[in-house]
């Protein structure tokens, strides 16, 4: 098959989980004997409208696009608005001198509905929309904007149009599948497709880098996060767990990403006195990669608001080199069963500070209980969420047209 990826980010520059699992799944399907092209936002200062290039054999087309990142809240929603629309114009005769069978969307960004009714009208291709957040729905149940409000409905309305023009729309859980069909109950073309990731673990003859020594911190115990800090992750919960370690020497923690919350976690580190936390802007995917193999424990987190259950990605990361995972998340996400009960870590209902710092300080004074859950969560990895998985569901579903 001739298959599309729509996603809205990627390599080799992104430094977004979403970009580097589209990059594993584009390599799965070609390894399976299909032929994958990516097609994904440029940058607006490239000379052309469509730019071509190839990564680690995976055909990349990149259309000029404004800034969706790193930009003014309203100077990114016009620029996302005009994704599928510079898309189309883009790669339109290459699209019908060659049509796809199978185009595969990520949400967020919501703005690529049109271009996949446009590849299905051109194509009559199959759609398969990967939905992670539920957009605007978790920025409503944040306060950020008004359930009513204009904004709103202009929201409502490109999310509309990604799940009409999609025949399979696949959620995280099965929570998740029953929250969808709360909001929108007119769906009925739902499936459980999980995060998912390369399995193998990077070896550590090709760690080039030495972070404990460039930041000083040789003997200490490494809580690391890494990834978006934003609204949605609630950074003052895990700002509260370092606050509460303070006057723990061994306890170090690591905190490494961009988002709407940086402002936050730097002003708290001054305001508290946080001595314990170290904070680093993104870095590469490479050298991500390589963070994680020197750390001890790996942090998430997400607002106590929100209604979706996500499964945050940065989690298959930290699976991947066999770290212990600690956190807190909405009430009711069945993320906190499923890591409990695969003794992969520690999570618990954000709020329930008590419980995450005892869990932390077990941890902290228990090497063998951190290579225990991390050796947990290596094996649920490869259970629940390799890539290989995530491609047959895909393919199986396509095939089914």
């Amino acid at each position: 098959m001739r298959i599309a990826l729509l996603p809205d980010d990627y390599l080799p520059d992104s430094t977004l989980v979403h970009a580097k699992m589209f990059h594993e799944l584009a390599l799965e399907f070609i390894a399976r004997g299909h032929e994958v092209v990516v097609i994904t936002p440029g940058e607006p200062s490239q000379p052309s409208r469509l730019i071509i290039d190839n990564i680690d054999g995976v055909e990349v087309w990149r259309f000029k696009n404004g800034q969706t990142r790193g930009v003014s809240k309203i100077k990114r929603a016009i620029n996302e608005t005009m994704l599928s629309f510079n898309a189309w114009r883009a790669i339109k005769r290459k699209v019908e001198s060659r049509p796809f069978d199978a185009c595969i969307n990520y949400s967020p960004t919501i703005f690529f509905g049109p271009l996949v009714k446009r590849l299905k009208d051109r194509c009559n291709c199959y759609s398969y929309l990967i939905l992670r957040d539920m957009f605007p729905q978790w920025v409503i149940d944040e306060g950020m904007i008004k359930e009513d409000s204009v904004i709103a409905r202009y929201f409502r309305f490109f999310e509309k149009l990604n799940y009409d023009n999609s025949d399979c729309i696949g959620l995280m859980s099965e929570a998740n599948v029953n929250y969808f069909n709360e909001l929108y109950p007119d769906y009925n073309n739902l499936k459980i497709l999980r995060n998912w990731a390369d399995t193998k673990p990077l070896g550590r003859d090709l760690v080039g880098s030495n972070i404990r020594e460039s930041l000083g911190l040789s003997n200490k115990i490494i809580f690391f996060y890494g990834g978006n800090i934003g609204h949605a992750q609630d950074m003052s919960n895990l700002l509260r767990l370092a606050q509460s370690m303070k006057a723990i020497p061994e306890a170090h923690f690591l905190f490494v990403g961009q988002g709407d919350e940086v402002d936050l976690v730097l002003s708290k580190k001054e305001e508290w006195g946080l001595d314990n936390l170290t904070f680093l802007p993104s870095v590469s995917q490479s050298e991500y990669r390589e963070l994680l193999t020197q750390v001890d424990v790996g942090l998430f987190s997400l607002s106590r608001n929100h209604k979706a259950h996500n499964f945050p990605g940065k989690l298959l990361g930290y699976m991947v080199e066999s770290l212990p995972i600690l956190g807190s998340v909405n009430p009711g996400n069945d993320l906190i069963q499923f890591i409990n009960d695969e003794s992969a870590g520690f999570a618990y209902v954000n709020g329930e500070d008590d419980s995450l710092l005892n869990a932390a300080i077990m941890l902290l004074k228990n090497k063998s209980l951190r290579q225990n859950l991390g050796s947990s969560a290596h094996q649920v990895l490869h259970k629940h969420f390799s890539v290989q998985s995530a491609v047959s569901h895909l393919i199986d579903e396509i095939n089914k047209r």
